[in-house]
């Protein structure tokens, strides 16, 4: 029997973009040597995240995938993760936010960087989604620019592990950001960051980046505060923000604002905002 690779989806009130999100893997790339299944955990749905998500059974099936749906009262992104984990049977699991759109090679692609005997981290290689908001397209623009996301691994949307690197941890923990949590279990030469892409949306307008700025940095804040001994593994490639700033000015602008007001109010740890 071929090993097997799942994939978690937490989604919660996701009607929006489940469909996107499930369309994408089941017209993915085969995966050599692995069959797949899809797990999505519609938790605290009020709209029609789980049924819509039902309807792409019939694609999975004739590539002989798995589709299955987990329904949970509670709206808790954690709580969904862990029950996603209970439920999955894949040594490789790959944890994907439910509006993100893999291209067509990036499953293959982390399960090629997770075939190995050694603890691994991978994920893709971000892109910004289109958006009608001229502030939130110079942010993502400079961002996008910073060394640590063209290299280092950072995992926002989706992450996955090795079987060998899920042991590092037990159940997720009440936290803000898992995503940065994960990743710390690893060391920098432990992670990867394949070349295949993902899109992710971004909050549209200058307050929302704010907004969810402030969450991140609550989220970093959290985990310092709570497991300071993975913060040692936190290192990124060194930025060289003047050259940044003299390749986008006002990419750098909105970026540094949005840092600054950040600064002038934090987010207390365990605020949940969403991210977009």
């Amino acid at each position: 029997m071929s090993p097997t690779i799942s994939v978690l989806i937490p989604a919660s009130n996701e009607a929006r973009y489940i469909g996107a999100c499930l369309k994408a893997l089941l017209i993915a790339d085969p995966v050599p040597g692995f069959t797949v299944e899809i797990i999505v955990i519609a938790n605290g749905c009020t709209d029609d995240t789980a049924m819509i998500a039902r309807r792409f059974k019939s694609m999975a099936e004739p590539r002989g995938w798995r589709l299955r749906v987990l329904d949970l009262h509670e709206g808790s992104k954690i709580a969904a993760l862990n029950a996603g984990d209970e439920a999955a049977i894949g040594r490789i699991r790959v944890y994907l936010d439910a509006d993100v759109v893999v291209s067509p090679a990036l499953l293959s692609d982390l399960a090629e960087a997770l075939s190995t005997p050694k603890a691994r981290y991978a994920t893709g290689t971000p892109e910004i989604s289109p958006s009608p908001s001229l502030a939130t397209r110079l942010y993502a623009r400079f961002w996008l620019s910073v060394p640590f996301m063209r290299e280092g691994a950072p995992g926002f949307g989706v992450y996955a592990v090795n079987a060998e690197g899920r042991s590092r941890w037990g159940g997720f923990p009440a936290i803000i950001s898992d995503d940065t949590f994960v990743r710390l279990q690893f060391t920098a030469p432990e992670r990867v960051q394949v070349r295949a892409t993902y899109r992710w949306p971004l909050v549209d307008g200058f307050r929302n980046l704010v907004r969810v700025r402030r969450r991140q940095d609550a989220g970093v804040a959290e985990i310092a505060a709570q497991f300071p001994d993975l913060m040692m593994r936190d290192t990124k490639p060194k930025a060289d923000i003047p050259s940044l700033m003299r390749a986008d000015p006002l990419g750098f602008i909105v970026y540094a604002s949005v840092a600054v007001l950040v600064r002038l109010r934090r987010t207390r740890a365990g605020d949940w905002t969403r991210g977009r």
